[in-house]
């Protein structure tokens, strides 16, 4: 009975989550993300051809920033079309 009801308490939680913050949730994924991106670009833009910053910085940064380069070389130079635009 006590699992039972412990269970039901956390269906509830997650569907109130999903009713009212799931939303606020995604918005700031997505915002965190773009930042991020906008970060390696002003960081490490001399790869993809767009030096903005001075390299010693970028050096500097370099070993904290490695395990996120490829996937962010991938993002930057990968198609897009309108479909990517609307989500």
């Amino acid at each position: 009975m006590a699992s039972r009801l412990h269970n039901f308490r956390k269906m509830l939680a997650e569907v109130l989550f999903g009713m009212s913050g799931h939303e606020a949730v995604r918005a700031y994924l997505r915002t965190r993300g773009s930042m991020d991106h906008l970060f390696m670009l002003v960081t490490f833009g001399d790869l993809v051809g767009m030096p903005i910053i001075p390299p010693y910085y970028s050096l500097r940064l370099l070993p904290f920033l490695v395990p996120s380069l490829q996937n962010w070389k991938r993002r930057l130079l990968r198609e897009k079309d309108l479909i990517d635009h609307i989500f």
